[in-house]
């Protein structure tokens, strides 16, 4: 009777860790949704993107199961370190001062220009004119630093709109945003100018996950390594994008 006892709390020690482990493989990826080609909500009301299939095959090297979570961009930080989800997998380029908040893997995206956008035609002073940016964003911090006076928006749809409807002479945010909302405006936007702002883009990480930091960027290494970063790169992004 004794040993068999013994044999039951046994299994259900064995049972528990085993069920510890399983819920520790589950990673809740934190991404906006709204900023394609980087990351969107599909037809069928799913994250898709860019981001998407990169975090979907990180998890998959590191033997992780992911769990996709949307998260308005201008809280994404807060809610990170508050633990409402695992990573940051959102086109947040690697900053000085956010490295000072939350750890960042190595890049999974190279640094790219940012575009200034404008109506087609118009004359737009770039250093004292009205520009727009999304809210928190390195190009938000280079307007308000520019001299130019900075108007902000929640969403980067809604810096579009600010352009369109002359609320702002024009927008500044990530070429890979802009590019393809020029090109199919039919003429009625153009690009007026661009910077060089910030590192590449990485995934944000709560200081104190440092198990988890490392087994994504040994993730992301070997995506650099074997050329499969580059594929889906050059699939989101174009031929033409930078790669490494």
């Amino acid at each position: 009777m004794k040993s068999l006892i013994k044999g039951t709390v046994a299994g259900m020690i064995v049972s528990v860790a085993l069920s510890g482990m399983a819920m520790a493989q589950t990673i809740r990826m934190g991404t906006e949704g709204a900023y394609p080609p980087y990351n969107f909500i599909n037809d069928a009301g799913q994250v898709d993107g860019f981001e998407r299939e990169v975090g979907d095959e990180l998890c998959k090297r590191a033997g992780l199961t992911c769990e996709w979570v949307t998260n308005e961009w201008d809280s994404i930080i807060p809610n990170l370190v508050s633990g409402n989800y695992d990573t940051i997998i959102a086109g947040m380029s690697i900053t000085a001062e956010r490295d000072k908040v939350i750890d960042f893997t190595q890049d999974y995206y190279p640094a790219s220009p940012s575009f200034f956008v404008a109506m087609s035609g118009q004359s737009v002073d770039l250093k004292g004119g009205v520009i727009a940016a999304q809210a928190a964003t390195i190009q938000a911090g280079f307007v308000a630093e520019s001299g130019a006076t900075l108007v902000e928006f929640a969403t980067p749809d809604e810096t579009i709109q600010a352009v369109r409807n002359g609320e702002a002479d024009a927008v500044l945010a990530d070429s890979d945003f802009l590019a393809p909302i020029v090109a199919e405006s039919n003429g009625e936007l153009e690009v007026v100018g661009q910077e060089r702002i910030g590192g590449g883009i990485g995934m944000g990480i709560r200081e104190s996950d440092g198990d988890l930091k490392a087994k994504m960027d040994k993730a992301i290494g070997s995506m650099k390594a074997d050329g499969t970063l580059n594929t889906m790169i050059k699939k989101w992004f174009g031929d033409d994008a930078a790669t490494f």
